[in-house]
């Protein structure tokens, strides 16, 4: 471990210290500090919850929970009772005053942090959001358990040409497909129209792992199209994760269908289809690069 490297974490740790308003004698503009803030969210977040269980969240001496607990006692914020399953436990939960008080904090940091985003152009925002599930990843925040690590944005310029190239060589290394495929991913980008089509690249630690796009086929019909999750990516739910953001544009913009077309060899992306609410309607067999595939037509009404 070099000495560079731990000056740089601590100097990235004043930092966003400072940006939060952490330094500051109360939190919010409020005479709460933050990890008074913290002990109301977890309550809040739990209903109620024994005070041992939520020393053991927060990593808190029990002493300075307890006067934090007889602080919010005495203004009101916040009941206890004895566990009904052990005299010696005690149970907190939020009053009703506790209750308003939290969501008013509430309000006031989700309205502070999109200010802060504000100051930002989108790519940077995503830039931002990736490094930072990155950090909370690498540090094992538990918070991750079971949620994808990646950000999904919106395409922007250089992404159409990378969409082409991993499809290209992903196929080609796993199927045996060929330049016509290429040419064939090539000419659907080509047609993208944001005008009328939407797309998502999926990002991890400010790195590409998948898309997925949406296209017009007609007035009531959508058309999913290339969906690729990257090797390294698969696993973390993120094929599914870009599917349900293609449903959801295309009964937003009020289509009444959507279809797709896969062959029956991409097994895993099938799967997807099939749990997403997609059914087999027509197949017909082909032929790529020499080799024989069957074509398949899906489709599920929204």
């Amino acid at each position: 471990m070099t000495e560079a490297r731990v000056s740089e974490v601590r100097a990235f740790n004043r930092f966003y210290t400072k940006v939060i308003g952490v330094l500051q004698a109360g939190m919010l503009e409020s005479p709460y500090s933050l990890t008074e803030v913290r002990v109301l969210f977890e309550i809040s977040h739990a209903g109620e919850l024994e005070t041992g269980g939520l020393r053991a969240l927060l990593d808190v001496d029990a002493g300075y929970l307890s006067r934090i607990l007889g602080r919010f006692e005495a203004d009101g914020l916040v009941t206890r009772r004895r566990s009904p399953q052990d005299a010696r436990k005690q149970l907190v939960r939020l009053s009703a005053l506790g209750g308003a008080t939290f969501a008013q904090l509430d309000r006031q940091s989700a309205a502070e942090t999109e200010r802060l985003l504000a100051t930002l152009p989108g790519d940077d925002q995503d830039r931002l959001l990736s490094g930072m599930a990155a950090i909370r990843r690498l540090l094992g925040d538990p918070a991750l358990d079971g949620r994808g690590p990646y950000v999904i944005r919106a395409p922007r310029t250089g992404d159409l040409g990378w969409v082409v190239q991993r499809h290209a060589a992903l196929y080609a290394a796993e199927h045996g497909w060929g330049m016509d495929f290429e040419k064939t991913v090539a000419g659907i980008c080509a047609a993208f129209d944001p005008g009328h089509d939407a797309g998502w690249i999926a990002e991890i630690d400010g790195e590409r792992a998948g898309c997925v796009f949406c296209v017009r086929r007609d007035e009531e019909t959508a058309q999913l199209r290339m969906l690729l999750v990257e090797p390294s990516a698969r696993g973390l739910g993120l094929g599914r994760r870009l599917v349900e953001e293609c449903l959801a544009h295309a009964a937003g913009r009020g289509n009444k269908r959507i279809m797709l077309w896969t062959r029956d060899t991409l097994v895993s992306a099938r799967r997807i289809y099939a749990a997403a609410g997609f059914e087999l309607e027509s197949e017909e067999p082909g032929v790529e690069n020499g080799r024989p595939v069957t074509e398949q037509i899906w489709s599920r009404p929204l």
